[in-house]
Protein backbone atom coordinates (compact mmCIF):
# COMPACT_ATOMS: atom_id res chain seq x y z
CA UNK A 1 0.00 0.00 0.00
CA UNK A 2 2.88 2.32 0.88
CA UNK A 3 4.54 1.57 -2.46
CA UNK A 4 1.37 2.50 -4.35
CA UNK A 5 1.13 5.76 -2.41
CA UNK A 6 4.75 6.59 -3.17
CA UNK A 7 4.18 5.99 -6.88
CA UNK A 8 1.14 8.27 -6.87
CA UNK A 9 3.01 11.03 -5.02
CA UNK A 10 5.96 10.70 -7.41
CA UNK A 11 3.61 10.98 -10.40
CA UNK A 12 1.98 14.11 -9.00
CA UNK A 13 5.39 15.66 -8.32
CA UNK A 14 6.65 14.94 -11.82
CA UNK A 15 3.44 16.30 -13.30
CA UNK A 16 3.90 19.58 -11.41
CA UNK A 17 7.51 19.85 -12.60
CA UNK A 18 6.71 19.22 -16.24
CA UNK A 19 7.47 21.91 -18.82
CA UNK A 20 4.76 24.56 -19.40
CA UNK A 21 2.60 24.17 -22.52
CA UNK A 22 4.43 25.16 -25.66
CA UNK A 23 3.36 28.54 -27.06
CA UNK A 24 2.89 28.34 -30.79
CA UNK A 25 4.36 31.16 -32.93
CA UNK A 26 1.64 33.54 -34.14
CA UNK A 27 0.64 33.29 -37.78
CA UNK A 28 1.90 36.27 -39.72
CA UNK A 29 3.46 37.34 -43.01
CA UNK A 30 7.16 37.72 -43.82
CA UNK A 31 8.74 41.15 -44.09
CA UNK A 32 11.18 42.01 -46.86
CA UNK A 33 14.89 41.61 -46.03
CA UNK A 34 16.57 44.84 -44.98
CA UNK A 35 18.41 46.11 -48.10
CA UNK A 36 20.45 48.60 -46.06
CA UNK A 37 21.28 46.67 -42.91
CA UNK A 38 24.22 48.34 -41.19
CA UNK A 39 26.96 45.71 -41.24
CA UNK A 40 28.94 47.75 -38.70
CA UNK A 41 26.27 47.29 -36.06
CA UNK A 42 27.74 44.93 -33.48
CA UNK A 43 24.81 43.05 -32.00
CA UNK A 44 27.26 40.96 -29.97
CA UNK A 45 27.49 43.92 -27.59
CA UNK A 46 23.85 43.36 -26.64
CA UNK A 47 23.46 41.10 -23.65
CA UNK A 48 21.45 37.93 -24.31
CA UNK A 49 17.75 38.19 -23.63
CA UNK A 50 14.92 40.54 -24.49
CA UNK A 51 15.45 44.26 -23.96
CA UNK A 52 12.69 46.88 -23.87
CA UNK A 53 12.21 50.55 -23.19
CA UNK A 54 9.68 53.33 -23.68
CA UNK A 55 10.59 55.19 -26.87
CA UNK A 56 9.36 58.21 -28.85
CA UNK A 57 6.42 58.30 -31.27
CA UNK A 58 8.41 60.78 -33.38
CA UNK A 59 11.00 58.11 -34.26
CA UNK A 60 10.85 55.27 -36.78
CA UNK A 61 13.17 52.79 -35.12
CA UNK A 62 15.47 50.96 -37.53
CA UNK A 63 14.95 47.21 -37.57
CA UNK A 64 18.65 46.38 -38.03
CA UNK A 65 20.11 48.91 -35.60
CA UNK A 66 20.42 48.72 -31.83
CA UNK A 67 18.11 51.49 -30.62
CA UNK A 68 19.82 54.41 -28.93
CA UNK A 69 17.62 54.30 -25.86
CA UNK A 70 18.27 54.54 -22.16
CA UNK A 71 16.08 52.10 -20.23
CA UNK A 72 12.81 53.85 -19.38
CA UNK A 73 9.90 52.10 -17.73
CA UNK A 74 7.56 55.06 -17.13
CA UNK A 75 5.35 56.92 -19.58
CA UNK A 76 3.14 59.95 -18.90
CA UNK A 77 0.41 61.32 -21.13
CA UNK A 78 -2.15 64.15 -21.11
CA UNK A 79 -5.54 63.83 -22.77
CA UNK A 80 -8.96 65.30 -23.17
CA UNK A 81 -11.90 63.03 -22.64
CA UNK A 82 -12.78 61.17 -25.88
CA UNK A 83 -9.24 61.59 -27.23
CA UNK A 84 -6.89 58.87 -28.48
CA UNK A 85 -3.29 59.04 -27.23
CA UNK A 86 -0.25 57.21 -28.60
CA UNK A 87 2.99 55.92 -27.12
CA UNK A 88 5.70 53.54 -28.30
CA UNK A 89 7.47 50.66 -26.58
CA UNK A 90 10.66 49.43 -28.27
CA UNK A 91 11.91 45.83 -28.07
CA UNK A 92 15.24 44.42 -29.24
CA UNK A 93 17.40 41.32 -28.86
CA UNK A 94 20.59 39.79 -30.24
CA UNK A 95 19.30 36.22 -30.06
CA UNK A 96 15.81 34.86 -30.78
CA UNK A 97 14.17 35.36 -27.40
CA UNK A 98 10.72 33.97 -28.09
CA UNK A 99 7.16 35.20 -28.29
CA UNK A 100 6.24 38.55 -26.77
CA UNK A 101 2.82 39.91 -25.81
CA UNK A 102 1.42 42.83 -23.84
CA UNK A 103 -1.15 42.99 -21.07
CA UNK A 104 -2.62 46.14 -19.47
CA UNK A 105 -4.08 46.54 -16.01
CA UNK A 106 -7.05 48.72 -15.14
CA UNK A 107 -6.40 52.48 -15.07
CA UNK A 108 -7.08 53.82 -11.57
CA UNK A 109 -7.03 57.25 -9.95
CA UNK A 110 -6.45 58.10 -6.29
CA UNK A 111 -10.12 58.98 -5.75
CA UNK A 112 -11.22 55.51 -6.79
CA UNK A 113 -12.23 56.36 -10.36
CA UNK A 114 -11.17 53.92 -13.05
CA UNK A 115 -10.94 53.29 -16.76
CA UNK A 116 -11.05 49.75 -18.10
CA UNK A 117 -7.87 48.08 -19.30
CA UNK A 118 -9.55 47.68 -22.68
CA UNK A 119 -9.05 51.40 -23.45
CA UNK A 120 -5.42 50.44 -24.17
CA UNK A 121 -4.23 48.61 -27.26
CA UNK A 122 -0.79 47.30 -28.23
CA UNK A 123 0.00 46.80 -31.92
CA UNK A 124 3.27 45.43 -33.24
CA UNK A 125 4.90 47.76 -35.76
CA UNK A 126 5.84 46.07 -39.05
CA UNK A 127 8.43 47.17 -41.59
CA UNK A 128 7.89 48.00 -45.27
CA UNK A 129 10.35 48.84 -48.01
CA UNK A 130 10.62 52.55 -48.69
CA UNK A 131 12.81 54.86 -50.75
CA UNK A 132 13.45 58.62 -50.64
CA UNK A 133 11.89 61.83 -51.90
CA UNK A 134 14.37 62.40 -54.75
CA UNK A 135 12.75 64.52 -57.48
CA UNK A 136 9.30 63.91 -56.06
CA UNK A 137 6.84 63.32 -58.89
CA UNK A 138 7.85 61.38 -61.99
CA UNK A 139 8.65 57.83 -63.05
CA UNK A 140 11.38 56.18 -61.06
CA UNK A 141 13.41 52.99 -61.13
CA UNK A 142 13.96 51.31 -57.75
CA UNK A 143 17.67 50.92 -58.39
CA UNK A 144 18.07 54.70 -58.71
CA UNK A 145 17.00 55.37 -55.13
CA UNK A 146 18.20 54.35 -51.69
CA UNK A 147 16.03 51.49 -50.42
CA UNK A 148 15.53 50.71 -46.76
CA UNK A 149 12.98 49.37 -44.31
CA UNK A 150 10.64 51.76 -42.56
CA UNK A 151 8.57 51.10 -39.44
CA UNK A 152 4.96 51.91 -40.38
CA UNK A 153 2.36 49.10 -40.42
CA UNK A 154 0.43 48.59 -37.19
CA UNK A 155 -0.40 44.90 -37.14
CA UNK A 156 -3.28 43.38 -35.23
CA UNK A 157 -1.38 40.38 -33.87
CA UNK A 158 -1.82 39.63 -30.19
CA UNK A 159 1.75 38.30 -29.95
CA UNK A 160 4.97 38.45 -31.96
CA UNK A 161 8.03 36.23 -32.30
CA UNK A 162 11.28 38.16 -31.93
CA UNK A 163 13.98 37.59 -34.54
CA UNK A 164 17.70 37.64 -33.78
CA UNK A 165 19.59 40.94 -34.17
CA UNK A 166 16.44 42.98 -34.59
CA UNK A 167 14.37 45.81 -33.17
CA UNK A 168 10.58 45.65 -32.94
CA UNK A 169 8.50 48.68 -31.87
CA UNK A 170 5.08 48.26 -30.27
CA UNK A 171 2.53 51.04 -30.85
CA UNK A 172 0.43 51.77 -27.78
CA UNK A 173 -2.95 53.51 -28.10
CA UNK A 174 -5.20 54.80 -25.33
CA UNK A 175 -8.82 55.60 -26.18
CA UNK A 176 -10.03 57.82 -23.33
CA UNK A 177 -13.77 57.41 -22.65
CA UNK A 178 -15.96 60.47 -23.02
CA UNK A 179 -17.42 59.90 -19.55
CA UNK A 180 -14.03 59.51 -17.83
CA UNK A 181 -13.76 61.55 -14.65
CA UNK A 182 -10.97 64.17 -14.84
CA UNK A 183 -7.92 63.15 -12.85
CA UNK A 184 -4.63 61.27 -12.96
CA UNK A 185 -4.85 57.56 -13.75
CA UNK A 186 -2.16 54.91 -13.49
CA UNK A 187 -1.89 51.49 -15.07
CA UNK A 188 0.73 48.86 -15.68
CA UNK A 189 1.80 47.47 -19.02
CA UNK A 190 3.06 43.94 -18.43
CA UNK A 191 5.39 42.71 -21.15
CA UNK A 192 5.32 38.93 -21.37
CA UNK A 193 7.87 36.63 -22.93
CA UNK A 194 6.76 33.11 -23.82
CA UNK A 195 3.70 33.57 -21.65
CA UNK A 196 5.65 34.59 -18.54
CA UNK A 197 6.08 38.04 -17.02
CA UNK A 198 9.18 39.79 -18.35
CA UNK A 199 9.08 43.48 -17.40
CA UNK A 200 6.52 46.06 -16.30
CA UNK A 201 5.97 49.68 -17.33
CA UNK A 202 4.12 52.33 -15.38
CA UNK A 203 1.60 54.28 -17.45
CA UNK A 204 0.14 57.54 -16.19
CA UNK A 205 -2.55 59.56 -18.00
CA UNK A 206 -3.84 62.90 -16.81
CA UNK A 207 -7.39 63.35 -18.09
CA UNK A 208 -8.38 67.00 -18.43
CA UNK A 209 -11.81 68.46 -17.74
CA UNK A 210 -12.28 69.02 -21.49
CA UNK A 211 -14.25 66.94 -23.99
CA UNK A 212 -13.28 66.25 -27.58
CA UNK A 213 -16.41 65.78 -29.74
CA UNK A 214 -17.00 62.50 -31.52
CA UNK A 215 -15.13 62.21 -34.82
CA UNK A 216 -18.36 62.53 -36.80
CA UNK A 217 -18.87 65.96 -35.23
CA UNK A 218 -15.38 67.33 -35.85
CA UNK A 219 -15.39 70.51 -37.95
CA UNK A 220 -12.12 69.56 -39.64
CA UNK A 221 -12.96 68.70 -43.27
CA UNK A 222 -10.95 65.54 -43.98
CA UNK A 223 -11.01 64.22 -47.54
CA UNK A 224 -8.92 61.10 -48.16
CA UNK A 225 -9.91 59.49 -51.47
CA UNK A 226 -11.05 55.89 -51.20
CA UNK A 227 -10.37 53.17 -53.79
CA UNK A 228 -12.66 50.13 -53.37
CA UNK A 229 -11.31 48.57 -56.58
CA UNK A 230 -7.85 47.94 -55.14
CA UNK A 231 -9.42 46.23 -52.12
CA UNK A 232 -10.98 43.58 -54.34
CA UNK A 233 -7.62 42.81 -55.97
CA UNK A 234 -5.50 42.69 -52.80
CA UNK A 235 -8.05 40.60 -50.86
CA UNK A 236 -8.73 38.41 -53.90
CA UNK A 237 -12.50 38.81 -53.81
CA UNK A 238 -14.99 39.52 -56.55
CA UNK A 239 -15.74 43.20 -57.06
CA UNK A 240 -18.95 44.23 -55.24
CA UNK A 241 -19.50 40.72 -53.91
CA UNK A 242 -20.60 40.02 -50.34
CA UNK A 243 -16.97 39.20 -49.51
CA UNK A 244 -15.87 42.54 -50.95
CA UNK A 245 -18.28 44.51 -48.76
CA UNK A 246 -17.15 42.47 -45.77
CA UNK A 247 -13.48 43.46 -46.12
CA UNK A 248 -14.40 47.05 -46.98
CA UNK A 249 -16.36 47.63 -43.78
CA UNK A 250 -13.50 47.77 -41.21
CA UNK A 251 -11.36 49.73 -43.66
CA UNK A 252 -14.01 52.41 -44.09
CA UNK A 253 -14.83 52.41 -40.38
CA UNK A 254 -11.18 53.19 -39.68
CA UNK A 255 -11.52 56.23 -41.95
CA UNK A 256 -14.81 57.34 -40.42
CA UNK A 257 -13.24 57.22 -36.96
CA UNK A 258 -10.63 59.74 -38.16
CA UNK A 259 -13.35 62.25 -39.00
CA UNK A 260 -13.61 61.70 -42.77
CA UNK A 261 -16.33 63.86 -44.35
CA UNK A 262 -16.35 62.90 -48.04
CA UNK A 263 -17.38 59.81 -50.02
CA UNK A 264 -15.29 59.25 -53.17
CA UNK A 265 -17.39 58.10 -56.14
CA UNK A 266 -16.86 57.79 -59.89
CA UNK A 267 -19.17 58.93 -62.69
CA UNK A 268 -17.32 57.24 -65.52
CA UNK A 269 -14.54 54.73 -66.07
CA UNK A 270 -10.89 55.56 -65.28
CA UNK A 271 -11.25 59.22 -64.20
CA UNK A 272 -7.51 59.30 -63.45
CA UNK A 273 -6.50 57.04 -66.31
CA UNK A 274 -4.41 54.08 -65.18
CA UNK A 275 -2.03 55.94 -62.89
CA UNK A 276 -2.56 53.61 -59.91
CA UNK A 277 -2.01 49.87 -59.64
CA UNK A 278 -5.80 49.45 -59.78
CA UNK A 279 -7.65 51.89 -62.01
CA UNK A 280 -10.95 53.25 -60.74
CA UNK A 281 -13.94 51.83 -62.57
CA UNK A 282 -17.27 53.55 -63.10
CA UNK A 283 -19.88 53.24 -60.37
CA UNK A 284 -22.53 54.14 -62.95
CA UNK A 285 -23.31 52.13 -66.09
CA UNK A 286 -23.81 54.27 -69.20
CA UNK A 287 -25.92 52.55 -71.85
CA UNK A 288 -26.55 54.05 -75.28
CA UNK A 289 -29.67 52.50 -76.76
CA UNK A 290 -30.14 51.62 -80.43
CA UNK A 291 -32.32 54.73 -80.96
CA UNK A 292 -29.58 57.00 -79.58
CA UNK A 293 -31.20 57.57 -76.17
CA UNK A 294 -29.36 57.00 -72.89
CA UNK A 295 -30.10 54.95 -69.78
CA UNK A 296 -28.04 54.83 -66.62
CA UNK A 297 -27.72 52.15 -63.96
CA UNK A 298 -26.94 53.63 -60.53
CA UNK A 299 -26.99 50.33 -58.62
CA UNK A 300 -23.31 50.27 -57.61
CA UNK A 301 -23.20 54.02 -56.99
CA UNK A 302 -26.20 53.83 -54.67
CA UNK A 303 -24.97 50.78 -52.78
CA UNK A 304 -21.48 52.28 -52.29
CA UNK A 305 -22.84 55.61 -51.02
CA UNK A 306 -25.33 53.92 -48.70
CA UNK A 307 -22.63 51.57 -47.39
CA UNK A 308 -20.16 54.38 -46.63
CA UNK A 309 -22.88 56.45 -45.00
CA UNK A 310 -23.75 53.48 -42.84
CA UNK A 311 -20.20 53.34 -41.40
CA UNK A 312 -20.40 57.05 -40.54
CA UNK A 313 -19.17 59.13 -43.51
CA UNK A 314 -22.15 61.13 -44.70
CA UNK A 315 -21.48 64.84 -45.12
CA UNK A 316 -20.46 65.04 -48.78
CA UNK A 317 -20.38 62.98 -51.98
CA UNK A 318 -17.67 63.88 -54.51
CA UNK A 319 -18.21 62.51 -58.03
CA UNK A 320 -15.21 62.14 -60.36
CA UNK A 321 -15.01 63.35 -63.04
CA UNK A 322 -16.48 65.39 -65.87
CA UNK A 323 -12.91 66.19 -66.89
CA UNK A 324 -10.97 62.92 -66.62
CA UNK A 325 -7.33 62.66 -67.50
CA UNK A 326 -7.07 62.44 -71.28
CA UNK A 327 -10.76 63.44 -71.66
CA UNK A 328 -11.63 59.81 -72.42
CA UNK A 329 -15.11 58.49 -71.67
CA UNK A 330 -16.68 55.04 -71.79
CA UNK A 331 -20.17 53.72 -72.42
CA UNK A 332 -21.88 50.49 -73.46
CA UNK A 333 -23.37 50.50 -76.95
CA UNK A 334 -26.48 48.30 -76.80
CA UNK A 335 -26.74 47.89 -80.59
CA UNK A 336 -23.21 46.50 -81.01
CA UNK A 337 -23.00 44.89 -77.57
CA UNK A 338 -19.58 46.44 -77.00
CA UNK A 339 -17.96 49.02 -74.76
CA UNK A 340 -17.05 52.20 -76.59
CA UNK A 341 -14.32 54.66 -75.67
CA UNK A 342 -14.50 58.19 -77.02
CA UNK A 343 -12.49 61.35 -76.60
CA UNK A 344 -14.48 64.52 -75.96
CA UNK A 345 -12.87 67.77 -74.86
CA UNK A 346 -14.82 70.14 -72.61
CA UNK A 347 -16.59 72.75 -74.72
CA UNK A 348 -16.95 70.50 -77.78
CA UNK A 349 -20.28 69.39 -79.25
CA UNK A 350 -19.42 65.77 -78.49
CA UNK A 351 -18.82 66.67 -74.85
CA UNK A 352 -22.13 68.52 -74.51
CA UNK A 353 -24.03 65.70 -76.24
CA UNK A 354 -22.50 63.19 -73.81
CA UNK A 355 -23.00 65.07 -70.55
CA UNK A 356 -26.28 66.92 -71.05
CA UNK A 357 -28.54 63.84 -70.84
CA UNK A 358 -26.47 62.40 -68.01
CA UNK A 359 -26.59 65.51 -65.83
CA UNK A 360 -30.32 65.81 -66.36
CA UNK A 361 -30.89 62.19 -65.31
CA UNK A 362 -28.32 62.29 -62.49
CA UNK A 363 -29.86 65.31 -60.81
CA UNK A 364 -33.24 63.61 -60.93
CA UNK A 365 -31.77 60.48 -59.35
CA UNK A 366 -30.02 62.46 -56.61
CA UNK A 367 -33.30 64.21 -55.86
CA UNK A 368 -35.01 60.88 -55.43
CA UNK A 369 -32.28 59.66 -53.06
CA UNK A 370 -32.20 62.91 -51.09
CA UNK A 371 -28.49 63.42 -51.84
CA UNK A 372 -28.48 66.40 -54.20
CA UNK A 373 -27.62 69.00 -51.56
CA UNK A 374 -24.47 67.16 -50.45
CA UNK A 375 -23.26 65.98 -53.88
CA UNK A 376 -20.46 67.72 -55.77
CA UNK A 377 -19.29 67.25 -59.35
CA UNK A 378 -15.58 66.93 -58.60
CA UNK A 379 -12.51 67.66 -60.70
CA UNK A 380 -8.84 67.11 -59.97
CA UNK A 381 -6.11 69.52 -61.13
CA UNK A 382 -7.84 70.52 -64.35
CA UNK A 383 -6.81 73.67 -66.24
CA UNK A 384 -8.79 76.95 -66.33
CA UNK A 385 -10.11 76.50 -69.86
CA UNK A 386 -11.42 72.99 -69.23
CA UNK A 387 -12.99 74.13 -65.96
CA UNK A 388 -14.61 77.14 -67.61
CA UNK A 389 -16.26 74.97 -70.27
CA UNK A 390 -17.32 72.32 -67.76
CA UNK A 391 -18.78 74.74 -65.26
CA UNK A 392 -20.53 76.54 -68.10
CA UNK A 393 -22.30 73.32 -69.04
CA UNK A 394 -23.21 72.58 -65.41
CA UNK A 395 -24.71 76.05 -65.04
CA UNK A 396 -26.73 75.49 -68.19
CA UNK A 397 -28.00 71.95 -67.51
CA UNK A 398 -27.78 71.46 -63.72
CA UNK A 399 -27.30 74.87 -62.07
CA UNK A 400 -28.23 73.49 -58.66
CA UNK A 401 -25.21 71.17 -58.58
CA UNK A 402 -22.20 72.18 -56.50
CA UNK A 403 -18.65 71.76 -57.80
CA UNK A 404 -15.48 70.57 -56.04
CA UNK A 405 -11.99 71.25 -57.38
CA UNK A 406 -8.47 70.34 -56.32
CA UNK A 407 -6.92 73.45 -57.86
CA UNK A 408 -3.25 73.61 -58.80
CA UNK A 409 -3.76 76.41 -61.36
CA UNK A 410 -4.95 79.25 -59.09
CA UNK A 411 -8.08 79.48 -61.24
CA UNK A 412 -10.63 79.58 -58.43
CA UNK A 413 -11.26 83.33 -58.73
CA UNK A 414 -12.93 82.69 -62.09
CA UNK A 415 -15.70 80.74 -60.36
CA UNK A 416 -16.37 82.50 -57.04
CA UNK A 417 -19.79 80.95 -56.45
CA UNK A 418 -19.48 77.62 -58.23
CA UNK A 419 -16.66 76.00 -56.24
CA UNK A 420 -18.52 74.95 -53.12
CA UNK A 421 -15.49 72.82 -52.23
CA UNK A 422 -12.12 74.34 -53.11
CA UNK A 423 -8.82 72.64 -52.28
CA UNK A 424 -5.56 74.45 -53.10
CA UNK A 425 -2.09 73.00 -53.49
CA UNK A 426 0.43 73.38 -50.66
CA UNK A 427 2.28 76.28 -52.28
CA UNK A 428 -0.89 78.19 -53.15
CA UNK A 429 -2.78 80.66 -51.03
CA UNK A 430 -6.36 81.83 -50.99
CA UNK A 431 -6.45 85.62 -50.73
CA UNK A 432 -7.75 86.76 -47.31
CA UNK A 433 -10.73 88.59 -48.80
CA UNK A 434 -11.65 85.55 -50.91
CA UNK A 435 -11.32 83.23 -47.91
CA UNK A 436 -13.48 85.57 -45.84
CA UNK A 437 -16.13 85.57 -48.59
CA UNK A 438 -16.09 81.78 -48.80
CA UNK A 439 -16.50 81.44 -45.04
CA UNK A 440 -19.46 83.81 -45.09
CA UNK A 441 -21.06 81.71 -47.83
CA UNK A 442 -20.41 78.44 -45.99
CA UNK A 443 -18.12 77.12 -48.73
CA UNK A 444 -15.37 74.60 -47.90
CA UNK A 445 -11.74 75.73 -48.33
CA UNK A 446 -8.97 73.17 -47.78
CA UNK A 447 -5.43 72.35 -48.93
CA UNK A 448 -3.55 69.29 -50.13
CA UNK A 449 -0.09 67.81 -50.52
CA UNK A 450 1.04 65.39 -53.21
CA UNK A 451 4.11 63.66 -54.64
CA UNK A 452 5.85 66.99 -55.25
CA UNK A 453 5.80 68.14 -51.64
CA UNK A 454 8.78 67.15 -49.51
CA UNK A 455 7.28 68.77 -46.40
CA UNK A 456 4.91 68.21 -44.75
CA UNK A 457 3.90 64.81 -46.05
CA UNK A 458 2.97 61.26 -45.14
CA UNK A 459 5.36 59.15 -47.20
CA UNK A 460 6.60 55.97 -45.52
CA UNK A 461 9.92 57.73 -44.93
CA UNK A 462 8.43 61.01 -43.65
CA UNK A 463 9.04 62.18 -40.11
CA UNK A 464 5.93 60.98 -38.24
CA UNK A 465 5.45 64.42 -36.66
CA UNK A 466 4.85 65.92 -40.12
CA UNK A 467 1.44 64.26 -40.14
CA UNK A 468 0.61 66.09 -36.90
CA UNK A 469 1.87 69.37 -38.36
CA UNK A 470 -0.75 69.07 -41.11
CA UNK A 471 -3.46 69.72 -38.53
CA UNK A 472 -1.58 72.66 -37.04
CA UNK A 473 -0.85 74.23 -40.43
CA UNK A 474 -4.51 73.91 -41.38
CA UNK A 475 -5.53 75.96 -38.35
CA UNK A 476 -2.68 78.45 -38.85
CA UNK A 477 -3.81 79.09 -42.43
CA UNK A 478 -7.43 79.46 -41.28
CA UNK A 479 -8.51 76.68 -43.64
CA UNK A 480 -11.29 74.14 -43.10
CA UNK A 481 -9.39 70.92 -43.59
CA UNK A 482 -7.05 68.76 -45.64
CA UNK A 483 -7.17 66.53 -48.72
CA UNK A 484 -4.88 63.66 -49.67
CA UNK A 485 -5.56 61.84 -52.91
CA UNK A 486 -4.93 58.33 -51.69
CA UNK A 487 -6.34 56.63 -48.63
CA UNK A 488 -5.83 53.11 -49.98
CA UNK A 489 -4.68 52.90 -53.60
CA UNK A 490 -2.45 49.96 -52.78
CA UNK A 491 0.66 48.96 -54.71
CA UNK A 492 1.38 45.36 -55.76
CA UNK A 493 2.50 44.17 -52.34
CA UNK A 494 1.43 46.90 -49.91
CA UNK A 495 2.33 45.01 -46.72
CA UNK A 496 5.96 44.53 -47.70
CA UNK A 497 6.91 47.16 -50.30
CA UNK A 498 5.42 50.68 -50.29
CA UNK A 499 7.39 51.84 -53.33
CA UNK A 500 5.64 52.71 -56.61
CA UNK A 501 6.76 53.21 -60.17
CA UNK A 502 5.83 56.89 -60.27
CA UNK A 503 6.01 58.62 -56.88
CA UNK A 504 7.84 58.53 -53.53
CA UNK A 505 7.09 55.47 -51.43
CA UNK A 506 3.81 55.57 -49.55
CA UNK A 507 2.30 58.30 -51.72
CA UNK A 508 -0.49 56.02 -52.92
CA UNK A 509 -1.82 54.84 -49.55
CA UNK A 510 -1.77 55.60 -45.84
CA UNK A 511 -3.41 52.45 -44.39
CA UNK A 512 -2.90 48.76 -45.10
CA UNK A 513 -4.96 45.68 -46.02
CA UNK A 514 -7.22 44.13 -43.38
CA UNK A 515 -7.80 47.63 -41.99
CA UNK A 516 -4.32 47.81 -40.49
CA UNK A 517 -3.53 51.35 -39.46
CA UNK A 518 -0.11 52.97 -39.75
CA UNK A 519 2.11 55.30 -37.80
CA UNK A 520 1.37 57.92 -40.47
CA UNK A 521 -2.39 57.56 -40.14
CA UNK A 522 -2.35 57.58 -36.34
CA UNK A 523 -0.29 60.76 -36.30
CA UNK A 524 -2.50 62.42 -38.94
CA UNK A 525 -5.53 61.76 -36.76
CA UNK A 526 -3.59 63.14 -33.80
CA UNK A 527 -3.02 66.36 -35.73
CA UNK A 528 -6.74 66.56 -36.53
CA UNK A 529 -7.52 66.09 -32.83
CA UNK A 530 -5.13 68.97 -32.10
CA UNK A 531 -6.90 71.09 -34.71
CA UNK A 532 -10.24 70.45 -33.01
CA UNK A 533 -8.73 71.39 -29.65
CA UNK A 534 -7.33 74.62 -31.12
CA UNK A 535 -10.73 75.49 -32.60
CA UNK A 536 -12.54 74.91 -29.30
CA UNK A 537 -9.92 76.70 -27.19
CA UNK A 538 -9.84 79.73 -29.50
CA UNK A 539 -13.62 80.01 -29.35
CA UNK A 540 -13.60 79.77 -25.56
CA UNK A 541 -10.80 82.30 -25.13
CA UNK A 542 -12.29 84.71 -27.66
CA UNK A 543 -15.58 84.75 -25.75
CA UNK A 544 -13.73 85.56 -22.53
CA UNK A 545 -12.64 89.20 -22.30
CA UNK A 546 -10.42 88.78 -19.24
CA UNK A 547 -6.75 89.72 -19.36
CA UNK A 548 -5.79 86.13 -18.60
CA UNK A 549 -7.85 84.82 -21.54
CA UNK A 550 -6.38 87.45 -23.87
CA UNK A 551 -2.86 86.49 -22.82
CA UNK A 552 -3.57 82.81 -23.49
CA UNK A 553 -5.13 83.61 -26.86
CA UNK A 554 -2.06 85.64 -27.81
CA UNK A 555 0.21 82.73 -26.91
CA UNK A 556 -1.83 80.42 -29.13
CA UNK A 557 -1.91 82.89 -32.03
CA UNK A 558 1.84 83.45 -31.80
CA UNK A 559 2.54 79.73 -31.98
CA UNK A 560 0.09 79.25 -34.87
CA UNK A 561 1.89 82.03 -36.74
CA UNK A 562 5.01 79.88 -36.64
CA UNK A 563 2.97 76.97 -38.06
CA UNK A 564 2.17 78.88 -41.26
CA UNK A 565 5.52 77.76 -42.67
CA UNK A 566 5.14 75.61 -45.77
CA UNK A 567 8.74 74.47 -45.65
CA UNK A 568 10.24 72.61 -42.72
CA UNK A 569 11.05 75.11 -39.93
CA UNK A 570 14.58 74.88 -38.58
CA UNK A 571 13.13 74.37 -35.11
CA UNK A 572 10.48 71.89 -36.23
CA UNK A 573 10.95 69.39 -33.40
CA UNK A 574 10.97 72.16 -30.80
CA UNK A 575 7.92 73.80 -32.41
CA UNK A 576 5.84 70.64 -32.21
CA UNK A 577 6.80 70.02 -28.58
CA UNK A 578 5.94 73.62 -27.69
CA UNK A 579 2.60 73.23 -29.43
CA UNK A 580 1.72 70.12 -27.44
CA UNK A 581 2.76 71.76 -24.19
CA UNK A 582 0.72 74.87 -24.98
CA UNK A 583 -2.41 72.82 -25.63
CA UNK A 584 -1.88 71.09 -22.31
CA UNK A 585 -1.39 74.40 -20.50
CA UNK A 586 -4.50 75.94 -22.05
CA UNK A 587 -6.57 72.87 -21.17
CA UNK A 588 -5.98 73.20 -17.44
Amino acid sequence: MKNVLLVVLLFVFLLGCSAPPKIEPPETYSEAPDPSADTLTDWSTVKPGLHASIGSIDVRYNKSLIPDLKPENTWEGFAWRNEILSAQLVLWNSEPSGIVSCEFSEFKSEDGSSMQASIAQARFVRYVLTDEFGPGCGYRKPEDFIARLSADVLDTLSAFEMEANSTRPVWLSFDIPMDAKPGIYTSTLQLKLNGKKHSAYKLQIEVADCILPNAADWKFHLDLWQNPYTVARVHDVELWSAEHWEVLRPLMKLLADAGQKVITTTLNNRPWGGQTEDAFGSMIEWNKQADGSWTYDYSVFDKWVEFVMEVGINQQINCYSMVPWGNEFYYFDVASGEEVKIKADPGSKEYEALWTPFLTDFVKHLDEKGWKAITRIAMDERGPEAMKATIGLIEKVAPEMGVALADNHQSYNQFPDRLIDLCVARNAEIEPEVLKYRKEKGYVSTWYVCCGDAFPNVFTFSNPAEAVYIGWHTMAADLDGFLRWAYNSWVKNPLTDSRFRTWPAGDTYIVYPDARSSIRFERLREGIQDAEKIRLLKAELTDNSSDEANAKLNRLDELLERCKAKNRPDDFDVLMKEGKQLLEDLSK
